[in-house]
């Protein structure tokens, strides 16, 4: 790939190297938004580089994923103690338990309805979450299969990786569920983002970036290395997606005709999890080794 075509790519430290920045959001403050897997705890980021962390209790509750909620809060996994999280832009914390043991929430987003939805993948259930905490669970047609993330889709209903059922998922917000079985087996599907248009995912297992359409159309486009390990997804407009490649320390574009360009970062074994859009405009990447990572479009 031509040097023109390269894309800036600036790594922030956050937190020290145990702390693990895992999942990243934008919040409605313009800031971004961490969690901090290993120590158990929140992390704002400004643009500017300001930084703050606010603690979990307990620590070893590995909040996971987080997005920002449409009350204004940023709401969060919490898979260790299988509670769901929320946090203000102020800073106050509070968390509501899941009603199945053990359940091992992980992706959660806000749903069409106004309220938070999340994938359970210890207990094969979708949640829905409301503001006040009130939490309704919704058993799925698998057994094992780990519910991991969640979006909503642009057809108004919801839709999931079944990582270990090798399958997409879609949930209505009355319940209703469908699977779309993948055609590469054991592919391990994980992250998952709609652009609008249609449904991305990453296959962490076969290295493959993935499309399915509304109707369960699903195509598949091989990464350049196969054992890269993608595993967060994010749309930045309609047929163009961004996602991390956790094995082999790169982000990675793909277009709507399935073009896939890869970009190195800076750091060695930095170990990429979440993405986002940032409010600038610029891809942000969670760096479980201590950091964040701005990469421009």
């Amino acid at each position: 790939m031509p040097p023109s075509d390269t894309p800036a790519v600036r790594e922030i430290p956050v937190t020290d190297d145990k702390a693990g920045p895992y999942g990243i959001t934008a919040g409605p403050d313009g800031a971004l938004w961490l969690t901090l897997v290993h120590s158990g705890g929140i992390a704002r980021l400004t643009l500017d580089g300001e930084r703050a962390v606010h603690p979990l209790d307990p620590s070893g509750c590995r909040p996971t994923v987080i997005a920002p909620g449409p009350d204004g809060a940023l709401w969060f996994t919490r898979y260790l103690d299988h509670r769901i999280g929320r946090i203000t832009t102020g800073g106050a914390v509070t968390s509501f338990a899941v009603p199945t043991p053990d359940s091992g929430p992980f992706g959660i987003t806000a749903g069409p309805d106004g309220v938070m939805w999340f994938a359970q993948m210890n207990s094969d259930r979708i949640g829905r979450v409301t503001g006040d905490g009130q939490i309704t669970e919704f058993p799925l047609p698998v057994t094992g299969g780990l519910p991991s993330a969640i979006t909503a889709g642009p057809d108004g209903a919801l839709w999931f990786t079944l990582n270990q059922a090798n399958a997409v998922g879609r949930i209505t917000v009355d319940g209703d569920v469908v699977t779309y079985p993948l055609p590469t087996p054991g592919a391990a599907p994980v992250g998952i983002a709609s652009d609008g248009d249609v449904l991305w995912f990453v296959e962490i297992a076969a290295g493959q970036v993935g499309r399915v359409s509304v109707d369960g159309r699903i195509e598949e486009f091989p990464l350049p290395d196969r054992a890269a390990g993608p595993h967060a997804i994010v749309a930045a407009c309609a047929g163009e997606c961004w996602f991390t490649e956790w094995r082999a320390n790169r982000v990675g574009r793909v277009t709507a005709g399935g073009e896939i360009t890869e970009y190195e970062l800076p750091s060695p074994s930095s170990e990429p999890h979440g993405i986002t859009l940032g409010p600038d405009g610029a891809l942000w990447v969670a760096l479980e080794t201590g950091g964040v990572a701005r990469v421009e479009r």
